[in-house]
């Protein structure tokens, strides 16, 4: 049998390995230095005033909400095509997650439907930049009442781009990013938000550890702080990153741009190979714009093959396709809180959409078979056609 290609695989060469090997000679593998650093070096990268990393991207959008007021009697918007934090997180501060539909290209929310749930109690906005792709966020802010703030989901979408050129965590709203296993930057897990109000930064920093006013990195630097107890204001979370996490981080913000060379070539062939086959690919996915954490296809209307029966048949084949997502107002959980309203976009691109494997560990040849899995699976002919000659570099990987 062919060897497995995963979902998604981070990417570690020796330089991550050698980084996290002298931070724990160090001594110090807590929040300190290296989370310093780590912070400094991608608010640079994205071209932002202030970063604060957290332990994952929940936190961040967590936290984003509670420094900006959101609580009980707001409304928040949401979309329903996400993973459950984005809905969560509104659960947590005791607000009310509203949903609304989606653009079935962008796969993002849709401005039209996002003034239809806009009530005088809106509060907030958390649009995401799904699969990798920048949303227009100006063009969903623009519908909401005054006094309303925006968190921006960019868990898939560290090292995307906006409409007007910035790089998502520019915009000047919160933008909070994952470093999950599978993410386009990996620490395993952990998370950050993108700042332009660094006071909104500093505020965020006390919250993320108990909203202490000091840290213990802080009071190691200057001891007349070890006698001082760090006084607090106000119930914050535990939600720090750490310094091993950091050094890891600090190494794959120097990849990126070999990371985003893999993913691109991937998503060339990708597609090149299923482009005769009628598939409904993402708005964007072949621009440079476009962070490619995910390929998503999604299946004709009237199609001969089931979706999940697909999956199932490429994952016995060692193919690592998954779902993303299943609409989250039709679980149980969050049901009651779509209160009827549809979301045609959603249910019906909700029942047709499957991801492709793709990641900076993969090939060219990984590509390929994956192409011919689908074309059989779809009982389509083999991809016949001039392949590129070019391939995704092999890295020095850890296996």
């Amino acid at each position: 049998m062919s060897p497995e290609i995963p979902f998604g695989q981070p990417s570690f060469s020796d330089a991550e390995i050698d980084a996290v090997a002298r931070v724990m000679r160090s001594g110090w593998v807590g929040m300190g230095p290296e989370t310093l650093a780590f912070e400094s070096e991608l608010a640079e990268f994205l071209g932002c005033p202030a970063v604060v990393t957290t332990n994952s991207c929940t936190s961040a959008l967590h936290l984003s909400l509670l420094a900006q007021g959101v609580g009980p009697g707001d409304e928040v918007i949401v979309p329903s095509l996400t993973w459950c934090s984005t809905v969560n997180v509104v659960l947590y501060v005791g607000a009310r997650p509203v949903f609304a539909d989606i653009d079935p290209m962008t796969l993002g929310l849709d401005p039209d439907s996002v003034a239809d749930v806009t009530t005088s109690r809106t509060r907030a906005l958390i649009p995401v930049h799904f699969g990798g792709l920048g949303l227009d966020v100006s063009a969903l802010a623009a519908v909401l009442p005054a006094g309303a703030v925006v968190v921006e989901d960019a868990a898939h979408a560290l090292g995307a781009r906006l409409p007007d050129g910035r790089m998502v965590g520019a915009s000047g709203h919160p933008t909070c990013f994952s470093f999950y296993a599978n993410k386009v930057l990996s620490t395993g897990d952990g998370g950050a938000v993108a700042l332009t109000d660094t006071e909104l930064a500093v505020r965020m920093r006390a919250l993320r550890l108990h909203g202490q006013t000091h840290d213990a990195w802080q009071r190691y630097l200057h001891p007349s702080l070890a006698l001082v107890s760090p006084q607090i204001s106000e119930v914050g979370l535990k939600a720090n990153y750490t310094d091993l996490q950091a050094a890891i981080g600090r190494v794959q913000l120097r990849r990126q741009d070999e990371f985003a060379a893999t993913r691109a070539s991937v998503a060339r062939i990708y597609g090149q190979g299923l482009a005769d086959l009628g598939l409904g690919l993402q708005t964007g996915w072949d621009r440079p714009e476009h962070a490619r954490h995910l390929f998503t296809i999604q299946l004709p209307e009237q199609r001969a093959c089931d979706r999940d029966a697909l999956i199932a048949t490429l994952r016995s084949q060692g193919i690592g396709a998954s779902l993303h997502y299943q609409p989250l107002h039709t679980m149980p959980r969050y049901a009651e809180l779509a209160q009827g309203r549809a979301l045609a976009h959603t249910e019906s691109v909700g029942a047709r959409i499957l991801t492709l494997p793709i990641g900076p560990r993969m090939q060219a040849d990984d590509a390929w078979r994956i192409v011919q899995a689908v074309r059989q699976a779809l009982g389509c002919p083999p991809y016949g056609g001039a392949t590129p000659a070019g391939r995704p570099a092999r890295d020095n990987k850890v296996s």
